[in-house]
């Protein structure tokens, strides 16, 4: 008995972390912020198991009967958490309160089951054997949900299938120590009926997890969704209607077909026309290939690198017909080498200088960006620049987000960067800014631009470099790791234009 109830603590410490983990990815991607999601999801569901634990000491009788009828509990909501807030997203008027209403419930129900099972195995071993072997069993099950869940479990399951798997194990945990106890059990037909029912449950939305997650997604988007997929570093959403194609990554537009091209010439062009260079090029993050398309009708271009974190981008792009006639088939291009690694680390690595630097992240909505976007990171960048190099770097929208957008330019200038801010109008964003940087004074280098562009021309930019009264510059700080004020400006401004 001792045995099995010691190998239940390790699946109900293993289940409970992956509930947690499950909601705080499933909020990163929902809300953005994935540091805020995290750090309040994880205390909400400490504090929920507090809860449990101080509840543990009204349980008196027929422990064994309890600890199975919570394992079924915890199983159910549990395992169904994930596909209900994806199904109630769009249509929850506080989804944040049902949110934390599920972790909260979950997390009370894991901290009763240790107390519990303590409990009934406490005449079985002395106080201090009791706590370290079901303490050990804990953690040991902690760490094995913390190593599989985003290198196995979130790339080939999903977040909705983790979810109903591991609400499966705790259902079988109370499905064993029912068939092994029974006699010692009370209501234990009603108890197995109860379990039996929940699997069936569990394994049909499980085997339908892709319908759902369909659905759900259907309601959040517009137009038709065509592809999704959940990569260990973002959701990707692929939409399309008759006018066009539309990425969303965590929900977030990143670019329309219709209009993308707007972006892309904004974006590459100017630093390419200011550059004396165009041999040796650097793209960090532009895993779609856009940029690099863009950098190709550059006959000088020789060489182009291109980094991007997450290899299911940069694959999908690669792979998907759609996708690469709209990149020219840029990243199957011999003079493109695509990385996938970190940025912030890669460059750490770096030995080469480069003549001209597109930087394309995603905006600064989280911690984990936005340290792409601070001083430590553009001190790192000048080690991969010669004098004459010159950077680009996306910055926000200057009309919606002014602070933000003029934080990064603050930021490049206090790593002693030379810098000229710009926006051009995107239709599917709005006013859309950028700011080039150099080490040395910028200036026009190129006598000519490539042929058959669809909107940048020479004559254009003085235009885009013209700012408006309520685009124009901000008093801000600039951007350092161990604050990351752009973070917070970025989503207090968009937090109000969202409201």
């Amino acid at each position: 008995m001792h045995i099995l109830l010691l190998f239940s603590v390790f699946v109900i410490a293993t289940c409970g972390l992956i509930y947690e983990l499950v909601a705080g990815t499933l909020a990163s991607y929902l809300l953005g912020d994935s540091v805020t999601q995290f750090s309040t999801i994880i205390g909400a569901y400490l504090f929920s198991m507090g809860i449990g634990a101080y509840f543990s000491r009204f349980f008196n009788k027929n422990l064994l009967s309890w600890f199975i009828q919570l394992e079924i509990l915890v199983g159910l909501i549990g395992g169904i958490s994930s596909s209900l807030l994806f199904l109630l997203f769009e249509h929850a008027a506080s989804f944040r309160l049902i949110l934390y209403l599920m972790v909260g419930l979950t997390g009370t129900l894991v901290g009763l089951e240790i107390p519990l099972l303590m409990n009934i195995l406490k005449n079985r071993y002395e106080f201090k054997d009791l706590v370290s072997r079901v303490f050990t069993f804990d953690y040991i099950g902690a760490l094995l949900a913390s190593i599989v869940f985003p290198l196995l479990l979130v790339p080939y399951l999903g977040l909705i299938r983790t979810s109903c798997f591991f609400g499966i194990l705790n259902v079988i945990v109370a499905i064993v120590v029912l068939v092994k106890f029974k006699s010692d059990i009370k209501w234990a037909n009603y108890l197995k009926a109860k379990a039996i029912s929940v699997v069936i449950l569990l394994i049909a939305v499980f085997v339908w997890a892709n319908e759902i997650m369909t659905f759900a997604e259907g309601q959040a988007f517009r137009d038709t969704v065509i592809y999704t997929h959940s990569s260990p570093y973002q959701r990707i959403v692929l939409t399309k209607n008759k006018h066009e194609l539309r990425l969303y990554l965590n929900g977030n537009l990143q670019f329309s077909s219709a209009d993308e091209y707007r972006y892309h010439e904004a974006l590459v062009h100017p630093p390419m026309l200011y550059s004396a260079k165009h041999k040796n090029v650097l793209v960090l993050g532009g895993g779609d290939g856009m940029a690099a398309r863009e950098l190709l009708k550059y006959h000088d271009v020789e060489h182009i690198t291109l980094v991007d974190l997450d290899p299911s981008m940069t694959k999908l792009f690669k792979q998907n017909s759609i996708l690469y006639k709209l990149n020219d088939r840029s990243l199957l291009n011999p003079k493109v080498q695509v990385i996938n690694a970190d940025a912030f680390q890669w460059l750490k690595e770096n030995q080469q200088q480069y003549d001209v630097v597109i930087i394309d992240f995603p905006d600064p909505g989280n911690y984990a960006v936005g340290k792409l976007y601070t001083t430590a990171f553009y001190r790192q960048l000048r080690r991969a620049l010669h004098e004459e190099s010159v950077v680009v770097v996306q910055s926000t929208s200057p009309y919606v987000a002014p602070k933000a957008f003029w934080c990064v330019n603050k930021t490049m200038q206090a790593c002693g960067y030379e810098t000229i801010p710009y926006h051009t109008y995107v239709p599917s964003f709005g006013e859309w800014g950028y700011v080039m940087a150099s080490p040395s004074a910028l200036q026009v280098q190129q006598d000519s631009i490539p042929s058959g562009l669809k909107y940048f021309a020479k004559d254009v930019f003085p235009q885009m470099r013209q700012f408006t009264a309520d685009m124009d510059n901000r008093p801000v700080l600039a951007n350092q790791l161990n604050n990351q004020v752009l973070v917070q400006y970025f989503e207090d401004e968009w937090g109000k234009y969202q409201e």
